[in-house]
């Protein structure tokens, strides 16, 4: 058992946590993420007042619906920054971009959006390089609180060192008074970035297609038929010469899928 201070968690309450998450997000929780389970349900646990992990356990898999969510929110939210694995956003700025040559409109997905820094990241760089030509961007993930965070863009100034300084002038509004110490994401770049929930190990709703996908440190969560399930799915919402960017601790080494490794992380599919 592990001791959080006031409740401890017994094996068999871990297993159920790792099979209730894995059922609803196809997230695998190692045994080295016990800590984090205890640690993350465990205002919750003081919350309710429950003495046992199991008393919570019965409550978000009774009708408390909300609830439930809200351990999804806590076990799934996952560190992001601006312009993360930069070499993603130059192959973005000069080829995928440098190369685009459309009167349609730009479309970019990142589908494992977390609080929206990624998705603004790519935001600003479509706002620099296609100047007045349209584009828009989808951002999802599982969790709610999270996809509130981002629907703001509203971040800490602690948060922002990626972002570069010319950016940072045309695309941020530094906060005053109340929010000093605080920047604001300009409306011109957030109302072109749409965000709402989604589970990518289920069916997916329509999307249309997609010019680039950017699916970056989620994978390393997942099982490999778990894997594979998410990544075929996703290749169906890709136009025919469109890209495929992963996180540089994933692989899709071992899939039969119709990309073309253009370099470490990049795909393009056929």
């Amino acid at each position: 058992m592990v001791n959080t201070g006031q409740v401890e968690i017994t094996d068999s309450e871990f297993k159920e946590f790792r099979s209730f998450l894995y059922n609803e997000t196809g997230i695998e929780l190692s045994d080295k993420k016990r800590t984090l389970v205890m640690t993350r349900l465990a205002k919750r646990l003081r919350a309710y007042k429950f003495n046992t992990f199991s008393q919570y356990f019965d409550l978000i898999f009774g009708h408390d619906l909300k609830e439930k969510q809200q351990a999804i929110d806590l076990l799934t939210t996952n560190e992001t920054y601006f312009f993360r694995e930069p070499e993603h956003f130059k192959f973005l700025t000069d080829t995928i971009i440098g190369e685009w040559n459309s009167p349609r409109s730009f479309r970019a997905w990142s589908a494992a959006s977390s609080t929206g820094e990624e998705a603004y990241s790519i935001g600003m760089i479509l706002a620099d390089k296609l100047a007045n030509k349209p584009w828009e961007i989808q951002g999802t993930d599982i969790s709610h609180t999270v996809l509130n965070a981002a629907s703001n863009g509203h971040y800490q100034m602690n948060r922002i060192d990626g972002i570069p300084p010319s950016y940072l002038k045309r695309f941020c509004l530094k906060g005053r008074d109340e929010f000093e110490g605080s920047l604001l994401v300009d409306s011109k770049i957030r109302q072109k970035v749409r965000f709402y929930s989604m589970n990518l190990t289920k069916p997916l709703p329509e999307t249309g297609l997609f010019d680039v996908i950017f699916l970056r440190n989620v994978m390393i969560y997942f099982d490999a038929k778990t894997k594979e399930q998410v990544v075929r799915q996703l290749i169906e919402r890709i136009r025919p010469g469109g890209y495929f960017l992963i996180g540089h601790s994933e692989s899709l080494k071992g899939m039969n899928v119709t990309l073309k490794l253009i370099k470490p992380t990049i795909y393009q599919k056929l």
